[in-house]
């Protein structure tokens, strides 16, 4: 019994020792080696005098670069996460960013890139977070963004993009936040976003888009977990249609500084967890229906700038409406 147990532990010594020489010859994938020192050398002073050494993932006593995430896959090492943020990174998007071909995470913003997003960011097939947001990115959109099939959360908010938003988003099956806000986006909205199963904030104020809430929600049965729907600032028309009730799972519809006309449907008091309804700066008329002061949720209404019937009164204290990108990114 003795002896077997002196076999045991040296053999359970043997194996910690086989994968401890294991995790530290372990090295970094050298494709993402190379993409990351591609990178280091193309950025300002703010980021590379974090990044010592050659090896992203860290080497020796050297840590990884800071705002590098890596994971263990089979003898190697690769780089999942990419954080480098409100730093002042100045010039063009890093397309060496497109070659860690096993990112999940990519976040660049607060920062200062310029130019467009190019096409190859399609490569990153395992991306689900990408943080773009605040920079001064300009042009189109590149279709092949749609090819992000495990995208859940995009967020270009705060940048010059221009062009019609690219209907390939609604390729994106997992996707559940789309921040599009306060770039110079034309046209309508692609009605196709409405199949997107997994969404539940789509913001594209703050644009100079076109057309109507009925053109969007044309589809039968679209945005079915939709929670916050931010259409404001841009040049809607039209009337709010009673079908807009059948997005149940409402909590935030912002539609104030369009051109929409008509009156309010009733039926819009009737969604269940309706906590926030900006109207105002429209071109609305008629009654606001009693159901909408009696509703349970319904925090806020507002409906100056309107040319509703005297003796309609808002809800809730007037104030502008703030929510930071940052309530939905985890």
């Amino acid at each position: 019994m003795v002896c077997f147990r002196v076999h045991a532990a040296a053999s359970l010594i043997i194996l910690l020792s086989f994968l401890f020489n294991v995790a530290v010859d372990c090295k970094t994938l050298k494709r993402d080696v190379k993409a990351l020192n591609e990178i280091k050398a193309s950025l300002g002073w703010r980021v590379v005098y974090a990044w010592v050494g050659d090896d992203p993932c860290g080497d020796g006593d050297l840590p990884a670069w800071s705002g590098v995430t890596c994971s263990t896959q089979g003898d190697y090492r690769v780089v999942t996460e990419l954080e480098v943020y409100a730093v002042s990174i100045i010039g063009p998007f890093p397309t060496a960013v497109t070659n860690l071909l096993d990112l999940t995470r990519l976040d660049l913003h607060n920062n200062k890139l310029t130019g467009p997003i190019p096409p190859q960011i399609g490569r990153l097939k395992r991306l689900k977070v990408l943080n773009l947001r605040w920079n001064k990115l300009q042009d189109v959109i590149p279709p092949e963004i749609g090819e992000l099939k495990k995208l859940t959360h995009l967020y270009l908010s705060f940048n010059s993009f221009k062009g019609e938003i690219p209907r390939e988003l609604a390729n994106l099956p997992d996707l559940q936040y789309l921040h599009l806000h306060e770039n110079r986006f034309i046209g309508r909205i692609p009605a196709e976003l409405g199949t997107l199963r997994n969404l539940r904030h789509l913001d594209v104020g703050n644009n100079h888009l076109v057309g109507t809430i009925r053109e969007l929600i044309r589809i039968e049965g679209c945005f079915p977990v939709l929670r916050n729907l931010y259409l404001n600032n841009n040049y809607l028309t039209g009337g709010i249609p009673a079908q807009l009730a059948n997005l149940t799972n409402l909590e935030i519809l912002y539609l104030s500084y369009n051109k929409m006309s008509g009156i309010v449907p009733a039926g819009l008091a009737h969604i269940p967890k309706l906590t926030y309804l900006y109207l105002d700066h429209n071109q609305l008329s008629g009654r606001i229906p009693d159901a909408f002061y009696k509703h349970p949720y319904l925090k806020e209404l507002y409906i100056e700038g309107n040319a509703f019937r005297p003796g309609v009164n808002p809800i809730g204290i007037h104030k502008v409406l703030e929510l930071s990108d940052s309530e939905f990114l985890f």
